[in-house]
């Protein structure tokens, strides 16, 4: 077993004095390829630190591709040339789960696509659209020709600025949106913006797409472990993060909502330092199915730590790639000096369509009518599966707010092959234990989305899953 003297100095926490430890090991040949590490909770115990410590070393050495996991399994050490000038080949990582589910023979039938968060394309309105498009195309020839601000058009940010505060309560500047081609777009300027000399911090389990896209742009990126209250501040300290990105009023795949001695806690945090921030990112909030929107932490902040994110994929199409943040002044400022040789990376037609869409209160009936027409869908799945045999083998959980719920199944099956059985009856199902990096992941929850599943195909999937089962 290995065996290191856990100590820190200076800015150096214990996460990272473990990490180096190991990476030193492996460039130096001291541990051997494929050698399997110690698993989390005994090697903590033998260094005396958190099994946290341990995750987020193990994080940051698989990040840096040091060493890779095998579900299950545990984590290996890679295979590390280091020719003269130090260079060294990543070597290639075991097939993850999701590309072999991908090569998988396809079903012969699909029944239902769990898996699938795309809204069902008739919810589009076309009609609606193309009118106000033709009006445009009409009446803003000239606009239509000039170059966007690097923030978006004004009007725009102002239909933006009127919607949140009419939605969410918000009082925001216009002066203070920033208008960008759908939210990957957003996170890059972010990065630019708050600097790549940051450390940033994502939600364990979350939406994996988030901490790719921060990786990919090579700034260290923490993955943070959650309690039932949401993110834990104290692993915020831990790793010494600066930038944390959350969605508190409805959290991706878990659907827990952040209450509020939490967020003052994580606001308390980021006032710590002058450095640190805040991005919170509202994924799905405005299909709130029970009571009154969830307040944005951006509502409490009254120290600008907070920025705010949102798009219109999720309440209009996926393909809509228009997305938005709203700056602190300070920071909106240093964007307006900083970015300004930036074009918006949104059309001119699309951004005057979606302003005048807003304005015109076509985006506030649009929103009510999907709320009421997913919330029919939702409460006809949770019937279905009340009134089917499965009623007394699973528990939902987090089925008031989103397009999504958890499904509790008591089974002794193993998550991927509770999926893969499902798979071949043509019904589409992700675990929730897909979704964690490091933390020790849950079992037997499935993440059920349910937007894009025809209602008539509804009780054929209960039946499918009840016969994976073996009930009856």
């Amino acid at each position: 077993m290995l065996s290191y003297e856990m100590k820190n100095s200076g800015d150096e926490s214990l996460y990272h004095f473990l990490y180096r430890s190991i990476r030193n090991d492996i460039l130096a040949g001291r541990l051997e390829a494929d050698q399997k590490l110690p698993s989390k909770r005994p090697f903590a115990r033998q260094l005396g630190v958190s099994v946290v410590t341990v995750e987020n070393a193990y994080a940051q050495l698989l990040a840096e591709g040091f060493i890779w996991t095998q579900p299950r399994k545990g984590f290996f050490v890679s295979a590390i040339r280091t020719p003269k000038e130090s260079v060294q080949k990543q070597p290639a990582l075991p097939e993850s789960r999701e590309s072999r589910e991908e090569k998988s023979e396809a079903p012969t039938e699909l029944v239902a696509n769990f898996a699938d968060n795309q809204l069902e394309e008739s919810s589009f309105p076309f009609s609606t659209w193309a009118t106000i498009a033709r009006r445009v195309l009409g009446e803003r020839q000239r606009d239509l020709l000039k170059r966007s601000p690097h923030c978006g058009v004004r009007e725009l940010r102002v239909a933006i600025a009127k919607m949140l505060f009419d939605f969410r309560g918000l009082s925001v500047d216009p002066e203070c949106i920033v208008v960008g081609a759908g939210t990957d777009c957003l996170y890059s300027w972010l990065v630019q913006l708050l600097g790549f000399d940051k450390k940033y911090g994502v939600e364990d389990p979350g939406y994996s797409k988030i901490s790719k896209i921060y990786r990919k742009l090579n700034v260290v990126c923490h993955f943070i472990p959650m309690d039932e209250n949401g993110i834990r501040i104290d692993q915020l300290e831990e790793t010494c993060t600066d930038v944390v990105h959350i969605s508190p009023s409805h959290h991706f795949p878990t659907g827990r909502v952040m209450p509020i001695s939490r967020r003052y806690e994580l606001l308390g945090w980021a006032s710590r330092s002058s450095n640190r921030y805040i991005v919170e990112d509202e994924y799905d909030s405005e299909f709130r199915m029970v009571g009154h929107p969830i307040p944005s932490l951006q509502s409490i902040d009254v120290q600008e730590k907070t920025i705010y994110i949102n798009s219109f994929t999720k309440t209009l199409a996926s393909t809509v790639r228009v997305g938005y943040m709203v700056l602190p002044k300070s920071l909106a400022q240093r964007f307006r000096n900083e970015f300004s040789f930036y074009t918006c990376t949104v059309s001119n037609l699309e951004q005057y369509v979606l302003a005048t869409y807003i304005a015109g209160g076509f985006y506030e009936k649009h929103i009510n009518r999907m709320r009421n027409f997913y919330r029919g869908r939702r409460d006809f799945l949770i019937e279905a599966i009340r009134q089917s045999r499965l009623k007394d083998f699973v528990e939902i959980a987090g089925q008031d707010a989103g397009l999504h719920f958890i499904l509790k199944v008591k089974t002794d099956l193993k998550d991927e092959d509770f999926c893969a059985l499902l798979r071949e009856k043509g019904v589409f199902l992700r675990a929730l234990s897909d979704y964690y990096a490091i933390s020790e992941p849950s079992s037997h929850e499935f993440v059920v989305n349910y937007s894009s599943v025809p209602q008539n195909k509804i009780p054929l999937a209960v039946q499918k899953i009840a016969e994976v089962l073996k009930l009856g």
